[in-house]
């Protein structure tokens, strides 16, 4: 349930925005681009990807917007089954250091029973028809979803529809979820990763929503009331921050109709008259190092200041996060793969495990390496890592970014294999630009990357940059921050 995971549309009635044309313009580029790659002499890859022509086959992504705002966009496709979802513009960012886990707290609420349905009843009817029901919480967006067969569609969205405008939310069941949360609050602090990220969001947006955590704080669980879920819903659960999303075997028109009818009530402004308010997010260069000597291993991320989700540098930081590559030494070939900083961390056994991470937010982002280590190679993790993102700052080869671009829409196209993924990123996606980015723009944007854009890109954000830290375990061999800011510049002449 936890996931450390634009244009302006004008309307006065339900509309529809056609995505064709932009599918055939971006496409049509992306067959441009390879006709050249392929008359190329001088290009180090071999030619051959020419599969622009089948993302003109892709279904259009069609949206609609409802008198009160709310957008409705679906992907029609040929499936059984169907993925429907509720994506609302809010998360633990638009929260208050009082009210910091109010958006978890609300999302576990939501299945404990509405007006129209108890507790159990949601379960048997969600089970009858062979559905899931879930939902989770991010920083910055709250999704609900369900996913049934494609006869069931409607049922699904009822139920949706239901929880999410009326839930009971029941004295008795506030008090039992404090428990579960707390519950999770311990499952999620066991795991050293899930710790480290959240310390890392602590120091690189110290004093700032943004650095808080999803969960809140253990004080703030204990005393969460049911009129701090009313108004969180009052002032954030409104519909011109929502979409709802679909994918799968569903018809659009229909998919709209249900919306009309079960959604056409939500308010297209607070109904408290609150005016949302969301932090602005400064990067801080500060570490936070919590020494434990009784681990076996030092657990450590470093993180630049990355590039929001509109910004034009986030394809090139996607190219250079494929390029940095990650490894774990449960998977064999460490020594031989492409990623010169995986080749030489596997090589020298200075980690057992390295990831790149890349993680966007509307305004800001966080661009860095997690990595766990023996404590006596830590300091040299960390020395090699950094000498490969400077690298990358003057020389880095043309069949090295082709590679990683390959490796980059290969991805794209897995991540988009289904039905609920689909539908995430329709939903993520409107919320993010305001439309849906079609996957014949987004090999377009990834093929016009060279390698004098990924020097660019990292000269930016890289060469002679602040960097956070947070570490745990024995750290004792950790370089301090003045060591580390050092590396980000090389000295030559």
């Amino acid at each position: 349930q936890r996931r450390v995971h634009g244009t302006h549309l004008f309307f006065s009635s339900t509309i529809r925005v056609d995505m064709w044309r932009p599918v055939r313009s971006a496409a049509s580029a992306v067959l441009r681009a390879q006709r050249r790659s392929a008359s190329s002499q001088s290009s180090p890859l071999p030619p051959g990807y020419a599969f622009g022509k089948s993302l003109l086959n892709v279904p259009q992504t069609k949206v609609s917007v409802l008198p009160n705002g709310m957008r409705v966009a679906t992907e029609e496709g040929f499936s059984e089954t169907a993925t429907v979802g509720v994506f609302i513009d809010t998360g633990s960012r638009y929260e208050t250091a009082a009210t910091n886990g109010t958006a978890h707290f609300l999302e576990h609420l939501t299945f404990k029973g509405t007006s129209r349905r108890s507790r159990k009843q949601l379960e048997m009817e969600v089970e009858d028809i062979g559905g899931h029901l879930n939902a989770y919480t991010s920083r910055e967006q709250t999704v609900y979803y369900a996913k049934a067969f494609k006869q069931d569609t409607a049922q699904a969205v009822d139920l949706l529809a239901d929880i999410l405008q009326n839930s009971k939310l029941e004295p008795a069941a506030i008090e039992a979820e404090r428990d579960v949360i707390l519950q999770e609050m311990e499952s999620v602090e066991s795991s050293e990763e899930e710790v480290i990220f959240d310390r890392l969001h602590e120091a690189a947006f110290k004093d700032s929503s943004l650095g808080r955590t999803i969960l809140g704080p253990v004080d703030n669980i204990l005393k969460i009331s049911r009129q701090d879920l009313t108004n969180y819903i009052d002032t954030h659960y409104t519909a011109d921050r929502m979409v709802l999303a679909a994918s799968g075997g569903i018809k659009h028109e229909e998919l709209v109709k249900s919306a009309e009818k079960l959604f056409g009530n939500v308010p297209a402004a607070p109904r408290n008259g609150a005016t949302v308010v969301r932090e602005p997010a400064v990067f801080s260069s500060t570490e936070i190092r919590i020494r434990n000597d009784d681990m076996e291993k030092a657990h450590v991320a470093l993180a630049f200041k990355g590039a929001s989700w509109k910004s034009a540098d986030s394809i090139p930081l996607m190219v250079i996060q494929t390029l940095l590559g990650s490894w774990d030494q449960s998977l064999s070939g460490g020594k031989n793969m492409s990623s010169r900083l995986v080749h030489r961390i596997a090589d020298g056994s200075y980690a057992d495990k390295i990831a790149t991470f890349n993680t966007h937010y509307n305004d800001t982002g966080l661009f860095g390496v997690y990595f766990v280590a023996n404590p006596k190679t830590a300091h040299d993790a960390v020395e090699i890592t950094l000498n490969e993102m400077v690298r990358l700052c003057f020389r880095v080869s043309e069949e090295e970014v082709e590679r990683a671009k390959n490796q980059l829409k290969t991805q794209l196209l897995l991540n988009l294999d289904g039905t609920s993924q689909i539908a995430e990123d329709i939903g993520r996606q409107l919320l993010t630009y305001g439309r849906r980015l079609t996957v014949a723009e987004l090999v377009a944007r990834i093929d016009s990357v060279d390698m004098h854009t990924v020097r660019q890109v990292a000269q930016t954000y890289f060469y002679d940059q602040e960097t956070a830290l947070a570490a745990t375990g024995p750290i004792y061999g950790l370089p301090d921050m003045n060591w580390i800011r050092r590396r980000t510049y090389w000295l030559r002449y």
